[in-house]
C-alpha cells in the first residue's frame, strides 16, 4: 500500500534506517509525558524493542506499521502515525478493529499536523472492506491526543487498564469509529 500526499504532509512506512529519527523523537519528556511519563528512549531501545516491535506487526500490503511523517514544503520528518490491529501485542488480537496512534515533534503541535495524517490514513485504510473499526487509546490526561481522536469521529468507549509489555499497565481511554465503507 501506498499512502499518497494529503495537503501538507507526505508518508513513508518506517524501517531500520529511520532509527535516529525514531531517537530524536522520543528526547523531548513532554513528547514522552503520556507514553512513560516522560521518560526519553534510548538508542538501544530503538534497536532491541522498538524496531522489533515494529516489525512484528508490519504489512506493507495491507499499510500497517509507523508511517513517517513528513512536512511537503520543508522535508522535515515530524513525527509517525501507528497502524496495527488492536491488541496486537495480546492474545486476543483483534485482526478487523485498526488502531491508530500518533507521537510528533513539540514544535509541530497545535498546527492540525497529527489530525490531517491521522486522518488521511484512516480513509485510506476505510476503502479495505476487512477494517471495520479504528480505535485509538491515550492516557485520559491526554487531552491533545484525545482531541486527535474525536477530530477522527471517534467516540468515547470506556476507561480500562491496559497492558503492554513494554510500557507496563495504563488507565487509558477507548475511542472507537465504525468503518461506515466496510
Amino acid at each position: 500500500m501506498k499512502i499518497h500526499n494529503s495537503d501538507r504532509l507526505s508518508y513513508q512506512l518506517i524501517n531500520e534506517n529511520d532509527s535516529e529519527f525514531l531517537f530524536q523523537l522520543d528526547q523531548n519528556p513532554e513528547v514522552m509525558r503520556y507514553i512513560n511519563g516522560g521518560n526519553m528512549t534510548t538508542r538501544e531501545d530503538i534497536r532491541q524493542v522498538f524496531i522489533p516491535r515494529h516489525n512484528a506487526y508490519k504489512d506493507i500490503e495491507k499499510g500497517l506499521g509507523l508511517w513517517k511523517v513528513t512536512v511537503i514544503n520543508t522535508q522535515e520528518d515530524i513525527g509517525w502515525v501507528l497502524v496495527r490491529p488492536m491488541d496486537f501485542f495480546s492474545d486476543h488480537p483483534k485482526w478487523h478493529d485498526i488502531e491508530l496512534g500518533w507521537r510528533f515533534l513539540q514544535s509541530t503541535w497545535g498546527k492540525g499536523f497529527a489530525t490531517e495524517a491521522a486522518l488521511h490514513i484512516q480513509q485510506l485504510l476505510a476503502k479495505q472492506k476487512e477494517n471495520k473499526s479504528f480505535s485509538a487509546i491515550a492516557v485520559k490526561d491526554n487531552l491533545g491526543s484525545i482531541a486527535v481522536m474525536k477530530k477522527l469521529g471517534m467516540e468515547f468507549i470506556k476507561s480500562y487498564i491496559h497492558s503492554d509489555a513494554q510500557l507496563g499497565n495504563s488507565e487509558v481511554v477507548l475511542y472507537r469509529l465504525e468503518n461506515k465503507q466496510s
